[in-house]
Parts: structure tokens; sequence; C-alpha cells
């Protein structure tokens, strides 16, 4: 049984199972093999997989390029949630298929916000005195 280790970081059987799945999930949607019309106009990048502890769940990020028409993308995801479940078992052998669960990756924005914040005059400012 996966389990966690005592300071709440996912087991690298967690991180494995998670990174194949990614791949699997990234490969079907690079050939269009999900036969949707928002899916085919759209290139969506698999950012991360994050299984739960008992690996029957998968929380899935995704990020559509240049993050357009995001909640279409997410809403043609979800509506082939079956599909690309059965695929994943096709492809990787574990005694339960995971349930998927597609989420937008917001770590692009969070990323751009501090990196705003620390570009702000103000703490430009306060890092420069504390270097002197």
């Amino acid at each position: 049984m996966a389990k966690q280790s005592g300071s709440g970081e996912p087991s690298v059987r967690l991180l494995r199972v998670g990174e194949q799945v990614r791949h699997v999930l990234a490969d079907i949607l690079q050939r269009g093999d999900v036969h949707d019309d928002v899916l085919a106009k759209h290139l969506v990048s698999v950012t991360e997989v994050r299984m739960s502890p008992d690996l029957r769940h998968a929380t899935v990020f995704v990020k559509p390029l240049l993050g357009k028409d995001e909640e279409e993308v997410l809403k043609a995801l979800r509506t082939n949630t079956a599909y690309l479940q059965r695929e994943v078992a096709k492809h990787i052998k574990m005694k339960f298929a995971a349930k998927l669960k597609f989420l937008g990756d917001e770590s692009f924005e969070e990323g751009s916000h501090i990196d705003a914040i620390l570009r702000s005059p103000t703490v430009a400012r306060d890092l420069g005195d504390g270097e002197q």
C-alpha cells in the first residue's frame, strides 16, 4: 500500500504513478485520440497529476496553450473522462483504474503574480536597502 512519508510529502510510488498517468494522458491528447471538437482545436498541456494515497483517484492539472478557453477545454475533458480513464487503465497496469478529476493549473498565474510583486518598486527598494 502506498503511504505518505512522515513529512507529508507524497511517496516515490505516488509520484511515479502520477508521472506515468501524466505521460499517458499527454500522449492521448497529443495524438488527438479523443474525438471532441474542442480538444481537436486546442493544444492541452498536462502539467501535473497528483495521485491519492490509495491510487484510486488522480487529480489532473491541465493548461490549454496560451490559457485560452480554459473552461471550455475543462468541460470537454470532463465530458470525455470515461474514455480517458479506460485508456489510462489500458496503458498502466494497476489493481484499480484511477478515477480522473480535471482541474485548471493555476501555478502559472501564481508565478506571474509573485514575479510582479518582486518587481514592484516598493519591494525593489526594500531589497536594495537590505543589500547595503
